[in-house]
């Protein structure tokens, strides 16, 4: 029950028209949006919501794919070595080594490089020998240069070890020597004039 001190408090802050002050008249309400303007809104909303689920997922896809492609690469790097080893081993037997031994260990060494080789090629690691290609530092690492009127300057002219790529990322870089330009002639009379 509500005694009569809490009634009349109640009915003092009411005013003559019948609506407390605290609360808002209808008429003074913030118009709502008509429901065109509702519509249009829901429908921005689910349009942006479409594409950045869509977006999501074809990322997650891109990453899928990175992942499988190059999930390898740590494995497929240490066996570079391997290779390079095999190739050296195969340059310094003699190509017509007279001996059954000698013909016998080239030949177990060459079918051990095509196995392997083949092996890279599987998982899409490719062997690229750049020798007379244009220096590009992206995939090539320049040891040294050499003075060459034989090549245009920046030509690869040498190859110390060769590259490797990976479904067309670079894996390692080739180590190659390039061509540099001919220094020019000391100026009449022998007089060096850079000191």
């Amino acid at each position: 029950m509500i005694d009569d001190e809490t009634q009349a408090q109640a009915t003092e802050n009411v005013p003559a028209d019948g609506v407390p002050a605290n609360d808002v008249r209808p008429e003074e309400a913030p118009a709502a949006p008509s429901p065109d303007e509702e519509i249009a809104s829901l429908k921005d909303q689910l349009l942006r919501a479409l594409a950045e689920t869509e977006n999501a997922r074809r990322r997650a896809q891109r990453d899928r794919e990175d992942a499988s492609r190059f999930a390898i690469q740590d494995f497929a790097q240490a066996l570079l070595d391997v290779a390079d080893n095999l190739r050296q081993a195969l340059s310094a037997v003699p190509a017509n080594g007279g001996e059954d031994a000698l013909a016998a260990l080239r030949q177990g060494v060459e079918l051990t490089e095509r196995t392997l080789a083949s092996a890279f090629e599987r998982h899409g690691v490719k062997r690229f020998d750049p020798k007379g290609e244009r220096f590009d530092p992206h995939r090539h690492q320049a040891v040294f240069e050499v003075e060459t009127a034989d090549s245009p300057p920046g030509t690869v002219v040498q190859v110390l070890r060769a590259g490797y790529i990976l479904n067309d990322r670079l894996l390692r870089p080739a180590m190659v020597g390039v061509a540099k330009g001919a220094q020019a002639e000391p100026a009449a009379g022998g007089v060096d004039t850079t000191a």
